[in-house]
């Protein structure tokens, strides 16, 4: 049985580890609060922009725009992969980095340049000696549209200058608070249910000005680019949960470790005492 010296060491040792797992709990659930808030708070825009944008469409009838083309003459395709700069987050970065390295396996589309956002995944990609194109660390925990349109508007030059065939982006994506998925979604060229939306309802007629092309130059970008924020803002929302759920589940394995040396030491103090009535038992017994 362990010493109690050595028990009462461990118990205190646990409890701080539980107050530093229970404060960095709940900064977590703060800061998932205020994303899950501003990924809320672009949906509007988001749903508003491809409405207009399937508006367009159909009333420009058969779309041919650069950003819906395939560049077969391109040799090469961009994969941009978010993950954290911090870690205690759970399986989040795991699962990230494992999907998009599962897509680099099985891609047929030749080469891939590979741009990685967040230190967890940048580390792991050297360890691996993968090379990156591009290494970003610079994107936090509240990510900025003017920080992320720099991302689309490089991605959407290469392709419409023909320089890579697609554009990929591996992150987590946010379906609820028990529920969040590692995706590889094609970015670029724009699959037509993208741009098209749902259907049904759309029997009115509308007077464009400019036309419903000129247009769609410039909504269709901005329908990258916010797709492009939207995968940001998803990936952090995603991230917090994780780290959320990894701080209780090391809180409540800390209360569980602390109840258990409690119970030890109160055993071995048991014993202790036992132990020394019996010595005096004995005493007693060798002087009478």
């Amino acid at each position: 049985m362990a010493n109690r010296r050595e028990l009462v060491k461990r118990r205190k040792a646990a409890r701080n580890i539980r107050k530093i797992t229970r404060t960095m709990q709940l900064i977590a659930t703060a800061r998932f609060q205020a994303a899950f808030n501003r990924a809320v708070a672009t949906k509007p825009y988001s749903e508003k922009l491809a409405e207009l944008v399937a508006d367009l469409s159909r009333a420009a009838g058969e779309t041919d725009h650069p950003l819906m083309r395939t560049n077969d003459s391109a040799e090469r395709s961009a994969l941009l992969v978010i993950t954290s700069n911090r870690g205690l987050c759970g399986g989040y970065n795991a699962n990230v980095l494992r999907t998009a390295v599962q897509y680099l396996e099985t891609v047929e589309a030749g080469p891939v340049d590979v741009h990685m956002v967040g230190q967890k995944g940048i580390n792991y990609f050297r360890f691996l000696d993968r090379p990156l194109v591009e290494a970003r660390t610079d994107i936090g925990d509240s990510p900025k549209f003017e920080e992320v349109e720099p991302f689309a508007n490089a991605l959407i030059n290469q392709f419409v200058d023909g320089e890579i065939k697609s554009a990929h982006v591996a992150y987590m994506r946010f379906q609820s608070t028990s529920r969040q998925s590692p995706e590889i979604m094609q970015l670029l060229p724009l699959r037509p249910e993208a741009v098209e939306g749902e259907e049904g309802g759309g029997s009115a007629s509308y007077e464009f000005s400019p036309e419903p092309e000129a247009l769609l130059n410039d909504l269709l970008p901005a329908s990258v680019r916010m797709r492009l924020y939207q995968c940001f803002t998803d990936a952090v929302v995603s991230e917090q949960v994780a780290r959320m759920v990894a701080m209780k589940a090391a809180t409540d394995a800390a209360g569980d470790m602390i109840t258990t040396l409690t119970r030890q030491y109160n055993r071995a103090r048991q014993t202790h005492i036992t132990m020394e009535l019996l010595d005096i038992i004995g005493g007693v017994g060798a002087l009478s």
